[in-house]
């Protein structure tokens, strides 16, 4: 497996911040729909209460940090919807093409 270079590293923090915001505003926007939906008050609460307690363990919200993890994080980002591949431009093909490899498997 490609170890990341110093410059992906660089970028992978410069980026995992807004990466993380755009995701918690997706959630957000879900979060309005459904307290705008028809029905309970009641039922609307504690389905928001179940749906935040699991959204706070996904990578795109709180993630540990280390660049042993940094490739493993970036291709759980993209398989779980929270960036594209698109967003990997001017990341190293190395690092692109591993992520590539990890979401084959």
């Amino acid at each position: 497996m490609v170890e990341i270079s110093k410059k992906d590293w660089k970028l992978y923090r410069e980026r995992l911040p807004k990466w993380q915001e755009h995701f918690m505003e997706r959630l957000t926007k879900k979060y309005i729909e459904l307290l705008s939906s028809p029905g309970k008050a009641s039922d609307h609460f504690w389905e928001l209460e179940e749906r935040i307690r699991k959204d706070k363990k996904s990578p795109g919200v709180q993630l540990r940090v280390t660049k042993s993890d940094a490739l493993w994080d970036i291709a759980s980002f993209v398989g779980n919807g929270i960036i594209t591949m698109d967003e990997l431009e001017g990341f190293s093909e190395d690092l692109i093409d591993a992520v590539k490899l990890i979401l084959r498997r």
